[in-house]
């Protein structure tokens, strides 16, 4: 088996520090976290919470650790490369542009060892970047959940029917999808080359519906709105709920002047937008879009569809350094 024991004589435990859970039950693993970040944190301490043993964590930070004491208690901090050497799964969990970076380092230092799980969580990456930066003979995997962490215990509950991106290597698969059953979540496969296509839609359906409330809560806020969230909440949410429950053909849950084809409103609009740049140019980009899927479903005909992209008029490109003028 990839995790077979093997022992430790560099890591913490053989500097004298103290290590939880002598006595592990088969199939248990020594863990070691390197990134104790809002994510690797709560995963660790998943993981732990099932029987598990987080041996040592890597943090530099006061943030990181504070994680650590408050998710991890009691385990050592140490130096990556002795988190590495005394673990049997490594959770490196590293800011995505520092995934190749840190492996290649920890290998240039042989920290990595033959037969060795490294799990990443990044959403982007497959396994690729850990087979090319480690060292030959590691298991990679990539176990990305699909929920936000705000790095506290209130993270674990969420994990529960989370749903996961898993990718793996041929017949390692099973390895990860126990992994994140074990957490309380469900696995999905995502093949390696379809890694970015599953990230931007996520990106795209929830970093960006937060741009859009954001925005929208600014707007309303500008003209006199003290609590913009009482009145944007129940339509977001009835919004947010209809597209997912139709998705991904949610075209029957459009709403809004847009699939009315009133081209009259939307130039009204624009104008009131008009000096306010950031959201004119994503209010003209998403109506795009929308009158795009609206013509598809057959909400609107080709007519309304022409008055409503004359409307919009051409998409000029946001100037870097544009601010609202509004004095």
């Amino acid at each position: 088996m990839p995790w077979s024991p093997m022992p430790d004589t560099t890591g913490p435990a053989a500097r004298g520090h103290e290590v939880r859970g002598n006595t592990r039950r088969p199939g248990r693993l020594r863990i070691g976290l390197v990134g104790a970040g809002r994510v690797g944190a709560v995963i660790a301490a998943a993981l732990r919470e099932v029987g598990h043993e987080v041996v040592a964590a890597s943090a530099v930070s006061d943030a990181s650790l504070a994680r650590v004491e408050a998710l991890l208690p009691g385990v050592p901090i140490a130096p990556p490369d002795e988190v590495v050497r005394a673990a049997e799964l490594v959770l490196l969990t590293v800011p995505d542009d520092e995934i190749a970076a840190v492996a290649a380092g920890l290998a240039a230092v042989e920290a990595w060892r033959p037969g060795q799980l490294v799990v990443h969580t990044s959403g982007r990456h497959g396994i690729a970047i850990l087979a090319d930066a480690a060292t030959p003979g590691i298991v990679p995997l990539a176990i990305h959940p699909a929920m936000t962490f705000t790095g506290t215990s209130m993270d674990r509950a969420r994990l529960h029917d989370a749903v996961f991106a898993v990718t793996a290597p041929p017949g390692m698969l099973p390895i990860a999808q126990a992994l994140v059953v074990e957490m309380g979540g469900e696995p999905i496969v995502v093949e390696e080359w379809d890694r970015p296509a599953y990230h931007a839609a996520l990106v795209h359906g929830a970093n960006h519906v937060v741009t859009a409330v954001t925005q929208a809560s600014a707007m309303l806020a500008r003209i006199g709105i003290e609590e913009p969230a009482r009145v944007l909440g129940p339509l977001t949410h009835a919004s947010v709920d209809g597209a997912l429950r139709e998705a991904p053909g949610a075209v029957a849950t459009l709403t809004g002047p847009v699939v009315r084809g009133d081209a009259g409103t939307v130039a009204a609009h624009l104008e009131a937008l008009a000096r306010q740049p950031e959201a004119l140019y994503a209010y003209r980009a998403m109506a795009r879009v929308t009158a795009d899927l609206a013509l598809s479903g057959g909400r609107i005909g080709p007519a309304q569809y022409a008055d409503i992209i004359a409307t919009l008029g051409p998409d000029a490109p946001l100037v870097a350094g544009d601010t609202d003028t509004e004095a």
